[in-house]
């Protein structure tokens, strides 16, 4: 089989499911609008993937061999974002949760994971780890693309609903500021873990 299809399904589950920055977001969104607001930012997170999966495999990654500064400059401008964005978090509150007025909706989704690095080394694991030598790049890509959009529909939402559930029990106390810089702490460290670490991760 040219694709590992199977290993890489088990592969894709494990890491969509894991803590990541796109996962701590999708909880933090879930947390402070509830989960039916956060469906939109869901469905982009989702669809954001795609954006990488499929230049990367058409040959995105030739560019990196020719020009690897321009890689190292978007890298640690992706780790700037996902420091920014973990910021945001952290100074999350939880309270009025009907109000929906600032909720981040499908376009907010849409740029978490070609900004986020854990994403990027999950696909390239995908590729360079499941995929045999001189399969066609469509076959591939496509492969790898519904595989992991697949496990994005089930396990995106799942963070979402528990950013969602965790929120309705500690909204309003003390344990609200703690639970918001702990979604931030771990949104750096999973960052730092794949940059210095060699991880994978939603």
């Amino acid at each position: 089989m040219a694709v590992a299809t199977a290993s890489f399904i088990v592969f894709a589950a494990s890491q969509v499911g894991t803590p990541g920055p796109a996962n701590m977001a999708l909880m933090a969104t879930g947390a402070r609008y509830g989960f039916r607001a956060a469906l939109p930012f869901v469905a982009g997170v989702a669809i954001g993937k795609q954006l990488v999966i499929w230049p990367v495999g058409f040959g995105l990654m030739q560019l990196a061999d020719q020009a690897p500064w321009v890689f190292e400059m978007l890298r640690w401008a992706s780790v700037a974002y996902i420091c920014w964005l973990a910021w945001k978090v952290a100074n999350l509150r939880l309270i009025n949760r009907q109000s929906t007025k600032n909720v981040p909706g499908f376009w907010a989704g849409l740029i978490v994971h070609p900004l986020n690095p854990k994403a990027w080394a999950m696909i390239l694991a995908g590729f360079t780890s499941f995929v045999a030598v001189g399969t066609p790049p469509l076959q591939a890509t496509a492969t790898i693309a519904v595989i992991l959009l697949t496990c994005q529909l089930v396990m995106h939402p799942i963070w979402a609903f528990a950013g969602d559930r965790i929120a309705a029990t500690v909204a309003g106390t003390a344990a609200e500021t703690y639970l918001m810089w702990t979604l931030a702490g771990l949104t750096v460290l999973s960052v730092l873990f794949v940059m210095f670490g060699g991880g994978t991760g939603a």
